[in-house]
């Protein structure tokens, strides 16, 4: 994975990948016209705790960051806009249990709407974070159609049922949330949860599920998931492993899947903006091909980006990385009609 993003062997490479990927995960599918794109803004922060009294996280900036990176033009995407989020009040809720829960009930819907809305329209939907709560709004959506996967791309599990009581942060029990493990007013929005099932769910790449001491880690351990944490990445490499999680996601009885991304699957050294920048992480290459081979499967129906906090990046150079990542594997999947960017 040394190779830059625009190495023509890498791209020749990735190339093959991507169409032995797609044929394996849909083998009577035929070719069709590039699939339309729509951006939508979730400019939430209501997932995060403060860290330090008075601390507004700037997650909720990130979809306007991106945007003047010109995502949207770069994409060939139309934009949506963005669903306003509540204001942020980090005190815990009484009726979840959650920092911000009442703002959390308020927003999932709305976002929901938006979303299905491009659905309905039969666009492929990227939503722009916000913090890892916002997941809720698309998976919402998605089971509002039936049933789908989800692959969940993160450094951590955000399944931390912790030991002691505290207030809990969606933002780290997002996947528990989405997978029906929490408060009904959350995660049994419409009735039927939950909105994705254990075993329709790939946890891929992360570094962290907890600890015993601190947090219900056998919880995770039990799951019905298919667990592909970054160790196994490392060792079968990334075409190997993401073929793994599209059989999974591209079994029949599912109508597509979502793709969540935290930015903090990155290694800090290459993406620091972040909550949590422990140590480890995928490099810039490695969440490319990733995505690039997701992307690729006509099973797959929208993303959703993450956790970047410009406060963090004062001259904008981590939201052009960030863009650049997704501008190369929006191309390389070959499903939407995109050029190679030049350089």
């Amino acid at each position: 994975m040394g190779m830059t993003g625009t190495d023509p062997a890498r791209r020749r490479m990735l190339g093959a990948l991507l169409a032995a990927g797609a044929c394996a995960v849909a083998p009577t599918l035929r070719a069709a016209a590039p699939r339309s794109i729509d951006v939508v803004g979730a400019p939430s922060n209501l997932g995060l705790r403060p860290l330090r009294p008075g601390h507004v996280p700037g997650a909720f900036r990130a979809p306007a960051a991106l945007r003047a990176r010109r995502v949207v033009e770069r994409l060939g995407a139309r934009d949506r806009g963005d669903v306003a989020a509540p204001a942020y009040a980090p005190a815990p809720d009484a009726a979840t249990g959650y920092r911000n829960g009442a703002g959390l009930v308020a927003f999932t819907p709305r976002l929901a709407e938006c979303v299905g809305a491009s659905l309905d329209a039969g666009r492929f939907v990227l939503v722009l974070g916000g913090d890892c709560s916002v997941l809720l709004g698309g998976a919402l959506a998605l089971r509002r159609r039936g049933r789908h996967g989800l692959l969940f791309i993160d450094g951590h599990s955000d399944f931390y049922f912790p030991r002691t009581p505290r207030p809990l942060t969606a933002a780290g029990m997002d996947l528990a949330l989405a997978t029906g493990h929490g408060p009904d007013a959350l995660v049994d929005i419409d009735g039927g949860k939950p909105y994705f099932a254990e075993h329709d769910t790939v946890v891929y790449a992360y570094r962290d599920h907890g600890t015993p001491d601190e947090v219900e880690t056998e919880r995770f351990e039990r799951a019905a998931f298919l667990r592909l944490p970054i160790e196994r990445l490392r060792a079968r490499g990334v075409a190997a492993t993401m073929d793994e999680a599209l059989q999974r996601l591209g079994r029949t009885e599912l109508r597509g899947f979502w793709i969540h991304v935290d930015v903090d699957v990155l290694d800090p050294a290459v993406m620091p903006a972040v909550d949590s920048p422990d140590p480890g992480g995928l490099r810039l290459a490695e969440l490319e091909d990733s995505l690039a081979l997701a992307l690729a499967s006509p099973r797959a129906l929208g993303l959703e980006l993450t956790i970047f906090d410009p406060d963090l990046d004062a001259d904008g150079r981590l939201a052009e990385r960030l863009v650049g990542v997704l501008e190369r594997a929006f191309t390389r999947a070959g499903r939407f009609g995109l050029a190679m960017p030049a350089g």
